[in-house]
């Protein structure tokens, strides 16, 4: 039996905390939980292929409970980061690492080969997985390789955010390092998201206008680009662009993934202008509550309807 998804999403799900003010919680997390969720609430068909420790596997029946279609593979440990915010300023925060699932292995993915039915985790009945668009979200360097995302771009056109192959964990930090394999790794990319800070030194442009058709030329048709003040979309030649109006940033964290879903989502039957607007209007309801996002398409697409949108 094969299995068609919208979306099938591969980074690690992970255990994070949040601290404000020094007051910590520890949360779920990950590109591929915030992002799946929010895919999932906007109607479209959603798998997860990851990697996480077995004694945080129940996390996952949050994602199954909304819809989400879960691969998971064990790891010795579940990755994480520490976000550290001053509430008088939700925008910036300092980020620590608290583990790393390793890489997502070819054995992890749910595509026909002898003996998947059988592999834990992976379930059974799932023989193979297709999809209308392979969205890579990592969260650190690492786990995807330069492999990994060739063989998805041989089945069809591939997401990438750039954060999970320039965010690097290096002892007790994450720190932005270039991604050597970045002129090869774009040329399969069709979707690409990066932030502003990304952008910027990946082209040394502060133009956002001018970095996106810079990414573009290696390769990707379409570029998203997140700030704290909005979404910017380069494709076809034309930029659009739209604004995040949140009353509280109250869910911050899982913002810029959130976007790329809800973008990802709406181009599967919308132009990138009209898939911008619903993106600017979905996370800016993500950020007022913490968590995934978990509205309803019409509430927003009233909101995305409204003249003063």
């Amino acid at each position: 039996m094969a299995t068609e998804f919208d979306l099938l999403m591969f980074g690690h799900f992970a255990v994070d905390k949040i601290i404000v003010d020094g007051v910590s919680e520890t949360v779920s997390g990950g590109g591929v939980y915030y992002g799946s969720v929010a895919a999932t609430r906007l109607g479209a068909r959603v798998g997860v292929v990851t990697r996480l420790a077995e004694a945080d596997f129940p996390r996952l029946a949050e994602l199954r409970a909304a819809g989400v279609t879960v691969f998971a593979a064990p790891a010795a440990e579940t990755s994480g980061i520490a976000n550290y915010y001053d509430s008088a300023d939700m925008e910036r925060r300092v980020c620590v690492p608290l583990g790393f699932a390793g890489p997502i292995r070819s054995e992890d993915l749910p595509f026909s080969k002898p003996g998947f039915s059988e592999k834990p985790g992976l379930g059974k009945g799932v023989p193979d997985a297709s999809a209308r668009i392979y969205a890579i979200t990592p969260i650190i360097a690492g786990e995807v390789d330069l492999s990994l995302l060739k063989t998805l771009a041989g089945r069809g056109p591939v997401a990438l955010d750039v954060q999970g192959f320039v965010r690097v964990r290096v002892g007790a930090e994450l720190l932005f390092r270039p991604w050597p394999e970045m002129a090869e790794g774009l040329r399969h990319v069709t979707y690409l998201k990066v932030d502003r800070a990304e952008a910027e030194a990946l082209t040394g442009e502060t133009d956002l206008a001018l970095a996106a058709r810079k990414l573009a030329d290696y390769g990707p048709r379409e570029i998203v680009l997140t700030q704290s003040s909005g979404v910017t979309v380069y494709a076809d030649d034309a930029i659009d662009t739209a604004p995040f109006t949140p009353r509280s940033l109250a869910g911050r964290t899982g913002r810029g993934d959130t976007c790329f879903a809800t973008y990802l989502t709406k181009r599967l039957t919308v132009s990138p202008a009209e898939a911008c607007r619903w993106a600017g209007v979905v996370t800016t309801l993500k950020q007022e509550q913490p968590g995934p996002w978990r509205g309803f398409a019409a509430g927003a697409e009233k909101l995305f309807s409204s003249p003063a949108s």
